[in-house]
């Protein structure tokens, strides 16, 4: 079976790596997101990988291209080409012709659209724990408390957070060029003003990408966005209110049966360390609400770029299969 071609744009980075992991059945062409002349060899933890700057042929030619790098690369290749993109950085959402898509946690669509945007991956999340809550234990209210790691802002924010964490350590002076304040060992409400990344826009984001994923199938969750010291992984602290007295362990039972990986009180719960590199969401610390007898509290983890990824490669099996 001859392979699809596949142009990654933006190959090198973080996204990139977990779409060069996971899309084995399409024939790759890895392209870096800089203009830079000649081929770049990138060094993983596993893998030497050869990269060439965006080609146009390239990109013309390819049955899928997906788009993992920055504004200036996504914005360049949508010049070059009207259909059959996946933007895995949510740059295009505002384009006329895209359409939001998170297969993991959206309803069944038909069609297919020229340009797929992924949702964001704390929508993807959200959306999918909601939607099989909500199924099982209609909802009538819930808060959740999201914990963004540095990944999400990329391999600089990475590298800016392990050199604050060492610098504090040593007592030396902390860089602070991507969260522009000590995002080591603190938990942050906002980013510091000269930061290129506003939580707040990310909280816009997700709360859009939710209530599009969510339609009418469960109510709309008062939610929070904070900068955690984490690497990576997204966790979750969701507060439920129920309709009517809920059953916890026959809750637990059914969104184990709706695909989730849930953590019974004989295991521990579910982490951002120990979701790495794992598909879907885990829900844990599944217990009551002392105060409220319709309340309940769950624990939520996910690999944030792996949910990102696990949709992109969805919907680009539907484009072949279309």
């Amino acid at each position: 079976m001859v392979r699809k071609k596949l142009a990654l744009v933006g190959a090198q980075t973080l996204l990139g790596r977990e779409i060069r992991e996971m899309a084995k059945e399409f024939e790759i062409h890895a392209m870096d997101s800089t203009d830079d002349e000649g081929k770049t060899l990138v060094r993983d933890e596993d893998d030497l990988a050869l990269m060439s700057p965006i080609d146009q042929k390239v990109v013309k030619a390819a049955a899928i291209v997906m788009l993992a790098g920055d504004l200036e690369s996504t914005a360049k290749v949508r010049k070059m080409r009207a259909s059959n993109l996946i933007d895995l950085t949510g740059v295009l959402e505002i384009d006329p012709k895209a359409r939001l898509r998170s297969p993991l946690g959206e309803s069944p669509v038909s069609g297919k659209a020229p340009i797929e945007v992924i949702a964001h991956p704390v929508a993807t999340m959200l959306a999918l724990f909601l939607r099989s809550l909500d199924a099982v234990a209609p909802i009538n209210r819930s808060v959740v408390n999201v914990y963004h790691p540095a990944s999400e802002f990329g391999t600089a924010a990475i590298t800016e957070l392990q050199q604050q964490t060492v610098a504090l350590l040593s007592f030396q002076k902390v860089q602070k060029k991507i969260f522009d304040t000590q995002a080591a060992f603190a938990m942050l409400a906002r980013l510091g003003e000269d930061s290129p990344h506003k939580l707040e826009k990310i909280e816009q984001r997700v709360e859009s990408n939710l209530a599009s994923l969510l339609g009418n199938k469960a109510a709309m969750p008062s939610l929070r966005l904070s900068q955690a010291p984490a690497f990576h992984g997204i966790s979750a602290s969701a507060w439920v209110e129920f309709k009517e007295s809920p059953d916890l362990k026959r809750i637990a039972k059914l969104l184990a049966k709706a695909g989730m990986d849930v953590r019974g009180e004989d295991l521990e719960a579910p982490n951002n360390i120990g979701c790495a590199g794992q598909d879907g969401i885990a829900v844990g610390a599944i217990e009551p609400d002392r105060n409220s007898s319709l309340g309940a509290w769950f624990w939520l983890a996910a690999d944030n770029h792996r949910l990102v990824s696990q949709n992109a490669m969805l919907v680009a099996r539907e484009m072949i299969e279309a």
